[in-house]
């Protein structure tokens, strides 16, 4: 477990912090890794016809960082940031950077990591539209699917 702590880095930025995509892709850099997966979320401009502004995150930050470092994925180096508080169209809300021996087990490693946040991890989004459409609490589809399967949320 010390190993596993030692290679995994685990952020969540408050509010108007840049992500660093090179930082994070540096940290999981090594020699004996022939493969660097990453995953960046960002926000997008539109969503069932509405104009979106921008998304905004909240979250309960010792809990997610607890939640997400419990999503066990035993590769060479693993590195995760989110970014809380309002993102506007374009920007980065969450990098995930994963290296591993084969580049297979690191693709492959960057979804399950994104998914099990999604449907595990104490994060809030809300979407904000343009031209007085209001906002939005967005529920994932993936916390949705654990909660109706009857998995960890139940």
């Amino acid at each position: 477990m010390a190993e596993e702590e030692k290679n995994t880095l685990v952020e969540i930025l408050e509010e108007h912090n840049p992500i660093d995509m090179v930082k994070y892709i540096d940290f999981v850099s090594a020699p004996q890794c022939g493969a660097i997966s990453t995953f960046s979320g960002t926000t997008r401009d539109t969503f069932n016809g509405k104009t979106v502004v921008e998304l905004r995150y909240e979250a309960y930050v010792p809990m997610a960082i607890r939640c997400i470092k419990s999503i066990h994925i035993f590769l060479c180096q693993v590195k995760m940031e989110l970014g809380l508080g309002p993102v506007p169209v374009g920007e980065t809300s969450v990098f995930i950077a994963i290296s591993s021996i084969h580049r297979i087990d690191a693709l492959d490693a960057c979804k399950f990591l994104i998914d099990e946040i999604k449907a595990i991890v104490p994060i809030w989004k809300k979407e904000v539209y343009a031209n007085n459409n209001g906002e939005v609490w967005k529920e994932n589809s993936e916390f949705l699917q654990e909660k109706s399967i009857g998995g960890r949320l139940t």
